[in-house]
């Protein structure tokens, strides 16, 4: 048993985003498995499994307008994102591909994706417009505890495995790794989202990052959000 931390959150970075809007959609996944005192491991999903561009240089004229015709572009936005009864009700898919290797060096690519114990449940657009702002938040604190299974989709050989935008078909093995159970909110949450830094590269012994280009990006603006969030707390206090 391995304790962890974990965080849900809407999309588009806007803090002050209504659960209920369809902006909102996907929904990200974070956990943190706390392996020693200093060491640890992070899992970041969201609610779709894909990306709309491969670098991180796409992905900032994305934001800026361009691309709007690219196919990875109109895949990703066109995927269905369904308004989910719960945080707990839905799936949520690593973006970027891991190298497994057991003990005895052999070695695997695969997209981690952690399942719910519920199952998938959803509301319809109309359902979904009339819940609170917050619905997600306040459902996931009337459900009480969360559970959720652990697996990664394994490539198989001559599968791409550096290009976030790429679906590996769904007959590829789903190896179960573990079950995730959430059974309490931390004392103060506030500011444990202040503080946390997610990392988007494992660092650990046996889990290495791929050669996706999105990989080392992501972890660098990740930092660079996370030292903004604690500076503007201490901004705060002084």
């Amino acid at each position: 048993s391995t304790p962890v931390t974990a965080r849900f959150s809407d999309s588009t970075g806007l803090p002050a985003i209504p659960d209920s809007d369809a902006n909102s959609r996907p929904h990200g996944f974070a956990v943190r498995f706390h392996l020693a005192e200093h060491v640890h491991t992070d899992i970041i999903a969201h609610s779709v499994d894909g990306f709309p561009t491969r670098t991180g240089e796409e992905f900032l004229e994305l934001l800026q307008g361009g691309r709007k015709d690219d196919p990875a572009v109109l895949a990703f936005f066109g995927a269905p994102k369904p308004a989910p009864v719960s945080f707990a009700t839905e799936t949520y898919f690593g973006v970027t591909a891991m190298r497994f290797i057991n003990a005895a060096g052999a070695s695997k690519y695969g997209r981690y994706r952690i399942l719910p114990d519920a199952g998938n449940q959803f509301l319809d657009e109309k359902a979904a417009a009339a819940k609170g702002p917050n619905y997600l938040l306040d459902e996931l604190a009337a459900r009480g505890r969360v559970k959720f299974r652990i697996a990664a989709q394994l490539a198989n050989d001559g599968d791409i495995t550096d290009n976030a935008t790429v679906h590996w078909p769904e007959d590829r093995r789903v190896a179960n790794l573990g079950t995730l159970e959430l059974t309490e909110f931390v004392a103060d949450s506030a500011g444990e989202q202040r503080q946390i830094i997610f990392d988007p590269i494992p660092r650990v012994d046996g889990i290495e990052p791929s050669a996706d280009p999105l990989l080392e990006l992501r972890a660098a603006v990740y930092l660079i959000s996370g030292r903004r969030r604690r500076a503007a707390v201490s901004a705060a206090q002084g």
